[in-house]
């Protein structure tokens, strides 16, 4: 049986005789020469990812004023930080956004223009006491003109990601990228084989106070982050690291399209080969790391498994879903995250970098909780109009302008001759008919790209649709696309009428 300590390893690191590996590396060596020589031969096997983190943030410290100020609300670059810490500290969120640029420019942004040595207008605000006499203070800083500037990432470095794709009719704008309509791609984050999480899955040389590789510097783990749900396979860490010790190559500011900014960091983790089951772990291929393709057309924090999908077929450029080849592409750099792996791997093999065991290891298992909501979300099933008028593609113009009087209903659901959902047809939309003198099938007026929405969807997310394309109902549909019935701006301001 193998058995290593830390401190025969880091006597090795100063003396220059350690075997340091990447991950990807590892992996070779095991399937040559089995776990336990592998054990005896390797002594470090290095880990890095590289991807957004949104829930990251930068704890800074500005030095008092003249006259002095108790900063009550902060701005940098027009992008607003938290203050309620003292008179002049606070935490700047990677994902808040400006109040002038809006989604494009956010707290990350601001992060990483300050480590590329640019200027940050800083306006705050405050309600003046006796010996904090300032109200207002307005002034120009640079990285180096801060005390301190911490990055305090409360949830990065996942241990893996659910992949993401689209059943809608509709591009999807997410924190997951762009979705094409009908299952047009599918997008993955993750470092797979070089994942820090995933070649330590049992948390046995990762725990607080674990040295790391953190946007080109040194930076230490500080417990395990937010949202930490080791028993699902998705554990994450809270990270500490100097801003002023990072390089710009390592950390990007980014914005998503209609979600907003991000922060990517590049993180690594050394894992010190202390016996055979830590070299069994860290010989993790892609193939053994499994998630779930996930629906995003379902607006609920429980969405519709697609199915099952590993590490290797996602890289691969393409997955099966309902036997249709599906393009995948990553939001993470696994580029990047080799390039710290190896970097990391250097620093050790240079004596620049020693590995270190936590102080506290971090829980293996448990999951991560729901919210607590005291108030039901009312969802389209409970608000929706069960009546709804249906009619054929190819009945007539005139069929249509009858079921209308007849009904008093100003949508009609065109369906096929299955009952699937096709198109809808509206009142406007047969006066434009008649105004321009056409009365062929109503296939010819329909609108064929219908808004939908799913009876189990909140209400509001069905209310933001309508509001977002100006329309003023949706038809509500099973997964067959079979009708079940329609939502409407009425429908949701009786119920804001009832409720307020």
């Amino acid at each position: 049986m193998v058995k290593k300590s830390v401190h025969e390893i880091n006597r090795k690191i100063e003396d220059g005789s350690v075997n340091v590996v990447t991950a990807e590396e590892m992996v070779t060596i095991v399937e040559e020469l089995g776990v336990e020589e592998a054990a005896k031969e390797v002594d470090v096997v290095t880990t890095g990812t590289f991807g957004a983190m949104c829930s990251s943030g930068l704890m800074l410290n500005l030095g008092h004023s003249e006259p002095p100020i108790k900063i009550q609300k902060i701005w940098f670059n027009n992008v607003e930080a938290y203050s309620g810490l003292a008179a002049v500290d606070a935490y700047l969120g990677a994902a808040q956004i400006s109040d002038t640029r809006g989604i494009q420019y956010g707290g990350a942004h601001v992060i990483e223009d300050l480590l590329r040595g640019k200027e940050i207008d800083v306006h705050a605000t405050s309600y003046g006491t006796d010996c904090y006499p300032r109200k207002v203070l307005d002034t120009i800083i640079t990285l180096e003109d801060l005390n301190e500037a911490i990055l305090l990432n409360p949830r990065n470095a996942y241990q893996k990601y659910a992949a993401a794709t689209n059943s809608s009719k509709r591009i999807l704008n997410t924190y997951m990228g762009e979705l094409l309509p009908s299952f047009g791609n599918v997008t993955y984050s993750g470092a797979g084989v070089l994942s820090p999480l995933s070649n330590d899955p049992n948390y046995e040389t990762v725990g607080t106070g674990t040295r790391i590789f953190m946007g080109g510097a040194q930076g230490y783990v500080i417990g395990n982050g937010t949202q930490h749900s080791p028993s699902s396979g998705f554990g994450t860490l809270m990270l500490k690291g100097n801003l002023k010790e990072m390089n710009p190559d390592y950390l990007r500011a980014a914005s998503f399209t209609g979600y907003g900014a991000t922060l990517y960091m590049g993180i690594g983790i050394p894992i010190p080969i202390l016996n055979e089951k830590l070299a069994a772990a860290t010989a993790v291929r892609d193939e053994d790391i499994v998630t779930t393709i996930q629906d995003y057309a379902v607006g609920s924090r429980d969405k519709p498994v697609i199915r099952k999908v590993n590490y290797a077929e996602l890289r691969s450029g393409s997955v099966q879903i309902n036997g249709k080849d599906v393009p995948t592409s990553s939001l993470s750099s696994f580029k990047n995250a080799r390039t710290i792996a190896n970097e990391l791997k250097e620093w050790v093999k240079d004596g620049k970098f020693f590995v270190s065991m936590p102080v506290e290891r971090l829980c293996a298992e448990g999951f991560a909780k729901p919210m607590k909501e005291t108030q039901a979300v009312p969802l389209v099933k409970d608000v929706m109009s069960s009546f709804i008028v249906t009619i054929k593609r190819d009945q007539t113009v005139q069929d249509a302008a009858k079921k209308i009087w007849e009904n008093s209903f100003n949508h009609l659901a065109v369906t096929s001759d299955t009952g699937e959902l096709v198109g809808i047809l509206t009142a406007w939309d047969i006066s434009k008919a008649v105004a321009e003198n056409c009365f062929d099938s109503v296939e010819s007026v329909m609108t064929k790209k219908v808004l939908t929405c799913a009876p189990n969807e909140p209400v509001d997310l069905a209310a933001r649709r309508l509001d977002r394309y100006g329309v003023s109902a949706m038809p509500v549909i099973d997964a067959h696309r079979q009708v079940l019935g329609i939502i409407t701006s009425d429908n949701i301001s009786k119920l804001l009428a009832r409720r307020y």
